[in-house]
C-alpha cells in the first residue's frame, strides 16, 4: 500500500519552486512580514480553487483538519485566517502574475501541437474579455456605474490548448480594445478577435510587425473594393475582396489593402462579414479561424464555474488581482499535470477528482486515471457532500 506523500504535495511537486522564488524575491514580498510567507499563501489559494472553498474561515478549517500533514504538504506558516488577509493585504499581486507567466512558459510547449481543426501550423490566439460584477460598497475602487461595480478579464488565449496566454484585469470602464495597446504582436501569428477590437490604427501595428488578424465589420466602416476573387458559394462563402478603407482618415492609419469576406451560415441564417491582413489562406479557412474565436467564451465559462473568480477572499485591489492570478497558475498547472502524466480525461474531470482527493496518499496517477471507472463518479458524488458539512 502506497503510504506516502498527499494528492496535494504530488500536485504542488510541478510548480518550479525556483522559479516562484524568483518572483517572490523581485518584488520584495517576503521582505519585513511576519505573517504567511508568498509561498504559503499561494498553496493556501491554490488549495482553495480546488475545492472550491468558500471563505477564509473554510480555508482554515480545512487545513486544520489535518493539520499533521500540512508540512508535508509545503506549509510553513501557522495557518490562520488572519494572517491569510493580512497576507492578501500585503503581498504584491505582480509576484503571483509572474509566477503565472512561468507556468504558462512551460505549458505552452506541451500544447504547441494539438489539432485546431482545421489545416494551419501557424499559432492562433483568440482575444475577448469578461466582465465580473463586484458591490459597490464592498469594492469601492472598482466602479463601473452610479450603482454598480465591475471588473474585467482581458484574455489572449492560445487555442491550441487552450492556454491563456496574456491576462490583464482592469476596472470595468476600460474599453477593449485599449488591450490592444497592451499587446505586443507575434510574427506569423493569427490574432482573432471580434469587432469591438476594431482600431485601424493598432491593428497597422500589428500588420506592420508580421502578425495576421482577422475580425468583423461594424456599421460605419466605408471600404471601396479594388479586386474580387473568385469563390465556390457551395460553401457558404459569398464572396472574397480586396478592399480599402475609403474614409481619409481611416486610411491614414491603415493605408494598406485588406481583405473582406462575405460569408453566409445557412444553420443560423445570417450574413457575416470578416476582414483580414491575410491574402493567402482560403477564404473558408479565415471563417474557420473566427468560428474557432468561440473558445475564449468557453474558456470564460469554465473558469467561473470550476475556479473561484466570482467571490473574492478580500476586498482590496491587491487582493482580487492575486486571487485571479493564482485562479489562473492552477488552471495551467492542472494543464501541465495532464501532459506530463499523459492523461486523456478532461481538465474538467480532472479537477472533480483533485476536488476530494487532495488530501489522500495515493500515487497522484492512479488518483487520477480512476475517473475511467463508473465507480469513481458515484464516490465523487458522495465525497462532495462531505465538504459541504
Amino acid at each position: 500500500m502506497f503510504a506516502g506523500r498527499t494528492v496535494f504535495a504530488q500536485l504542488i511537486d510541478h510548480v518550479p519552486p525556483h522559479e516562484f522564488h524568483k518572483c517572490v524575491a523581485r518584488y520584495g514580498g517576503n521582505y519585513e512580514f511576519r505573517g504567511f510567507p508568498c509561498l504559503d499563501q499561494f498553496l493556501c489559494l491554490a488549495f482553495a480553487q480546488l475545492p472550491f472553498r468558500e471563505s477564509l474561515r473554510d480555508i482554515e478549517a480545512c487545513l486544520r483538519s489535518v493539520e499533521s500533514k500540512l508540512y508535508h504538504m509545503g506549509f510553513r506558516g501557522k495557518i490562520s485566517r488572519s494572517t491569510l488577509a493580512d497576507a492578501n493585504e500585503a503581498h504584491d499581486w505582480r509576484i503571483y502574475a509572474d509566477f503565472a507567466q512561468v507556468l504558462i512558459g512551460i505549458a505552452s510547449p506541451m500544447y504547441a501541437h494539438e489539432s485546431l481543426g482545421f489545416d494551419l501550423d501557424n499559432t492562433v490566439y483568440a482575444l475577448d474579455s469578461t466582465t465580473i460584477d463586484l458591490c459597490l460598497s464592498v469594492f469601492p475602487w472598482a466602479r463601473f456605474r452610479a450603482r454598480k461595480a465591475a471588473i474585467k478579464l482581458h484574455t489572449l488565449l492560445d487555442l491550441r490548448g487552450p492556454i491563456p496566454t496574456f491576462i490583464e484585469v482592469s476596472d470595468g470602464t476600460l474599453h477593449d480594445v485599449n488591450v490592444l495597446y497592451i499587446l505586443v504582436p507575434e510574427p506569423a501569428s493569427f490574432y482573432v478577435m471580434d469587432r469591438g477590437y476594431v482600431d485601424f490604427e493598432r491593428l497597422h501595428v500589428f500588420h506592420r510587425g508580421g502578425a495576421f488578424f482577422v475580425t468583423r465589420t461594424k456599421r460605419g466602416i466605408l471600404l471601396r473594393r479594388r479586386y474580387s476573387h473568385p469563390v465556390d458559394t457551395r460553401t457558404g462563402v459569398r464572396s472574397d475582396h480586396t478592399v480599402v478603407l475609403a474614409s481619409a482618415n481611416s486610411r491614414k492609419h491603415y493605408p494598406d489593402p485588406l481583405r473582406r469576406i462575405h460569408y453566409y451560415d445557412a444553420g443560423q441564417d445570417r450574413s457575416l462579414r470578416f476582414l483580414t491582413n491575410n491574402f493567402d489562406l482560403p477564404a473558408l479557412t479565415i471563417c474557420s479561424l473566427y468560428k474557432s474565436r468561440w473558445q475564449v467564451e468557453l474558456f470564460f465559462k469554465w473558469i467561473k464555474q470550476h475556479l473561484r473568480i466570482k467571490a473574492f477572499y478580500g476586498y482590496s485591489e491587491n487582493a482580487v488581482k492575486a486571487q485571479i492570478r493564482i485562479a489562473v497558475s492552477v488552471y495551467v498547472l492542472v494543464a501541465i499535470v495532464r501532459k506530463r502524466l499523459g492523461l486523456e480525461a478532461s481538465l474538467h474531470e480532472i479537477l472533480q477528482v483533485l476536488s476530494v482527493t487532495l488530501f489522500e496518499q495515493v500515487p497522484v496517477l492512479q488518483a487520477l486515471r480512476e475517473i475511467e471507472s463508473q465507480e469513481k463518479s458515484s464516490a465523487i458524488s458522495n465525497q462532495l457532500n462531505l465538504w459541504d458539512l
